[in-house]
């Protein structure tokens, strides 16, 4: 085989990146490791498998899986990378990742946010992992991401709703999501507010429920400094 043909069949595989991506990741704040492992993710997608592995892609990278797990967790976190569902050729509904929010910032204008919204923001999501004692998953950032930028929602409602489904005992993510659900349906807009109508249900609660008067009553005191002062 003459050799213009083997190089030819080197440079049609190729992937296209955009230079702009090169030229201004660390505008968007990330570094080397993070750019390479959202060029592989550019990569298979176009290979065909739009939802990696962290397993797969650590094969690809200098970096374990628990590390590329922890990367693409910071890159929902930095809202430059999303979790969706679509179907595929047999219309089974599968999740995948998108790369979309990283060309929306990367080739439109995005304002900055205030340093003390964008912290006030960031420190959801240790609070989050705090109360469920573990990481949370690419596609619970995601949750609190669309609960943040699409429904609209405080971070200090968002943390409100979080304790509720602590002191009803139902931690988890479907839970938080009909409480806040049903605080946009009734108007509550402040802290005070979530605080009173949260009162009123357990209230509501315990009165239809008989609970013996020797059952010891968890010290929640200790829990829940973060919510109370005025947010």
């Amino acid at each position: 085989m003459p050799k213009y043909q083997s190089f030819q069949s080197i440079l049609d595989n190729q992937v296209m990146v955009p230079k702009q991506l090169l030229t201004d990741y660390t505008k968007l704040g990330l570094g080397e490791t993070e750019l390479v492992l959202i060029m592989q993710i550019h990569r298979y997608r176009t290979e065909g498998n739009s939802f990696p592995t962290p397993e797969e892609l650590a094969s690809t990278l200098t970096v374990s899986s628990q590390e590329c797990s922890k990367i693409l967790r910071s890159l929902i976190q930095k809202q430059l990378l999303s979790i969706e569902q679509q179907h595929n050729e047999q219309q089974v509904l599968n999740e995948c990742y998108s790369l979309e929010p990283l060309w929306e910032k990367l080739f439109t204008y995005t304002p900055v946010q205030s340093p003390e919204t964008q912290e006030f923001n960031e420190n959801i999501f240790p609070l989050f992992e705090q109360e469920f004692g573990r990481p949370l998953s690419p596609f619970e950032i995601e949750t609190i991401n669309i609960w943040l930028d699409e429904d609209g929602q405080s971070p200090a409602l968002i943390k409100a709703a979080l304790r509720e489904a602590v002191l009803m005992s139902k931690l988890n993510f479907k839970y938080i999501d009909r409480i806040l659900r049903e605080w946009k349906k009734k108007g509550i807009q402040t802290v005070q507010q979530a605080r009173e109508h949260g009162k009123q249900f357990r209230q509501g609660q315990n009165s239809r429920k008989e609970q013996p008067e020797t059952r010891k009553k968890r010290d929640i005191s200790l829990y829940y400094n973060w919510l109370e002062e005025d947010l």
